[in-house]
């Protein structure tokens, strides 16, 4: 017979491996759900509670995929713009701090298929001054807020 012991090695590899971030091709959006390798992805896509939010997906997936990429859209501006302001930076420099937020949203359950198409996108829209250089794409948010239109009329 095992002990369940906290201290084994066994669990201490446990724990470890459930702390860091794990590999996005075993990430259930719709469940919101982390698997640790491929077998436990493919036990956890034949289980009835992923296909119930499979059969919820498949009946109104743009309502989905919009509100996932509005979602996303939010939260990486809303990290450019307290962290790095109205200052160039490199676009992956912001993703890749993102992403560190181990219930972060993936850019892969988006309209987005690629942070470049998410970056010429806020371009598009006016949302950020967005440039291609050799080093990548690097962006800069353009403050809108009502209290600094005001503060830049006044000066």
């Amino acid at each position: 017979m095992g002990k369940d012991d906290f201290l084994t090695p066994k669990a201490i590899a446990n724990r470890i491996k459930a702390k860091g971030l794990q590999k996005l091709r075993w990430y259930c959006q719709m469940c919101e759900k982390q698997c640790r390798d491929e077998n436990g992805f493919k036990c956890h896509c034949s289980s009835e509670s992923h296909q119930r939010q499979m059969i919820l997906f498949a009946d109104s997936p743009d309502k989905f995929i919009n509100s996932y990429s509005n979602d996303f859209k939010k939260e990486f501006l809303n990290l450019l713009s307290r962290r790095f302001g109205t200052r160039r930076v490199g676009a992956n420099t912001v993703y890749q701090e993102y992403i560190t937020d181990r219930n972060h949203l993936h850019m892969n359950a988006t309209i987005w298929n690629t942070l470049t198409d998410f970056v010429k996108y806020l371009g598009k829209e006016g949302i950020c001054e967005v440039e291609e250089t050799e080093k990548g794409w690097f962006i800069k948010w353009i403050d809108r807020r009502p209290e600094t239109l005001a503060r830049q009329v006044k000066l």
